[in-house]
Parts: structure tokens; sequence; C-alpha cells
């Protein structure tokens, strides 16, 4: 299984549309980031986690699901890259490769030395758009192959059957 760690706010902060939302709405930006990596989970079939920093937020670490989608959000005075290195750590085996997602430089030395790979926040841009634009043309595709929910009946038909409803005889 391949599992993709998510440094929520570094990824905010580097992709264009995040960035622009979380200056006049962080929660906003927060749920986008969100959607769009369900997006990413359901067509790559990765498993996601996303880790926040408890930002500005006192207290235990909290944990969602979103959409099938892990949400961490750190305890008091523990910062995202922490939390990642300790999942890189413990989710690393034979049989699962581990991605992060940041363009922290720093985080990715470390977790290179935990056995995961790293992903930059623009290569997981340029992935994400193009998941997106592949998610397009197969909505596409299957909407111009559906056959249409109305059967092609005949003008002159339409026009007796319509007499019959309204009692017309």
């Amino acid at each position: 299984m391949d599992i993709l760690l998510v440094d929520g706010y570094n990824i905010i902060g580097a992709w264009p549309e995040l960035q622009r939302l979380k200056n006049t709405n962080l929660s906003e930006a927060r749920d986008l980031l969100i959607e769009k990596m369900a997006e990413y989970q359901a067509y790559t079939g990765f498993r996601v986690i996303i880790v926040f920093d408890a930002h500005l937020v006192k207290g235990i670490e909290s944990k969602q699901k979103n959409y099938r989608v892990e949400v961490i959000y750190t305890r008091e005075n523990e910062t995202a890259d922490e939390r990642i290195e300790k999942l890189a750590i413990s989710l690393n085996n034979i049989k699962t490769q581990v991605y992060v997602a940041t363009s922290d430089f720093t985080e990715q030395w470390a977790i290179f030395g935990q056995g995961a790979l790293r992903k930059s926040a623009r290569e997981l841009f340029n992935e994400m758009n193009a998941i997106e634009g592949r998610i397009q043309i197969n909505v596409r595709e299957i909407e111009e192959t559906r056959p249409s929910s109305k059967i092609q009946i005949p003008k002159d038909v339409m026009e007796k059957l319509e007499r019959w409803r309204r009692g017309n005889l």
C-alpha cells in the first residue's frame, strides 16, 4: 500500500489557489485541500494523511476523517514536521511505500532518513492538476456515451399521446 503524508499548511502556502484562499479564510483553504486530497486518494488508491500544526489551538491532538482522508491536527507544541516524521517511521514497512508532500527542505532530508520518498508541493500540484484533467475527460466520455434518458418518439405520436393525456380523444 502506498501512503501519502501531506504537510497541510506547507501545501496551502505553496499552491496558488489555496494560498489566495488562505489570506481570506484559512478554514476554507484547509477544506479545499482536504477535498483535493480526497480526489487524489480516490484516483490513485493511496492512503492519504494530512497533518496540520495545531495552529493557534491549545490542547491535545485531534484526528478526524473527511471524505475518507485522515486529518491530524497536532497537539500543542508539536509541529507537523515532527508528527510526519513519527508517522513515516511507524508506517514504513516492507509492504508500504511512504511519500511525504512538503517543500520544507529540512523535512525532506529528515524523511529520507526514515525511508520515505518526497513529493514537493509543486510535484503534487502538477500531479493533482493532471488527475483533475483526467477525471474531467472521463466524466465527459461517460456523459457522451450514456444513452439519453428520454425515449425518442416521433412528433405525431407525441401529439396524440398528449391529446389522450388531456382527455381529448
